[in-house]
């Protein structure tokens, strides 16, 4: 394995870790919900009005930032090296994958585990090896 020392950033990362932990306390002290990403879109499926307004405003959040980002920063190239096919059966197993971890690792890995919550812990760390394993397989058995 080999670093990229161009593009090794820890201070950004170091920021953009302390951002998303701020808004996700925020989230929290203000608002009284987690802030995992499968959990409030699910609720945009089946809406109840009271939520609505919030769940739209944040989702909306999530897609109006890096456009206003895009205006004042050059962003990162975005490489995807698979096909749509592969990306589409991927993209529903997160889906499902989150159904059944009942959240995602935003609400299980940033929130879950800043509580100590054993259940998003446990949660945590399944995500982890699913990754490591299917890269793992991926890459070094089935040789893509």
């Amino acid at each position: 394995m080999q670093i990229d020392w161009a593009s090794f950033t820890p201070w950004s990362a170091v920021i953009g870790g302390v951002i998303i932990g701020v808004a996700v306390a925020m989230f929290v002290l203000v608002n009284g919900r987690i802030a995992g990403i499968s959990g409030i879109i699910g609720g945009l499926v089946r809406p109840t009005y009271p939520d609505l307004a919030w769940r739209a405003a944040f989702v909306l959040g999530l897609l109006v930032a890096p456009v206003i980002y895009a205006r004042i920063a050059l962003l990162p190239a975005i490489e995807i090296d698979a096909n749509y096919p592969t990306t589409i059966v991927a993209g529903l197993l997160v889906g499902v994958g989150t159904r059944y971890g009942a959240g995602c690792t935003s609400g299980h890995g940033v929130c879950g585990v800043s509580r100590l919550s054993p259940r998003s812990l446990v949660a945590t760390l399944s995500f982890m090896a699913a990754g490591i394993a299917t890269v793992f397989v991926v890459r070094h058995v089935a040789g893509f």
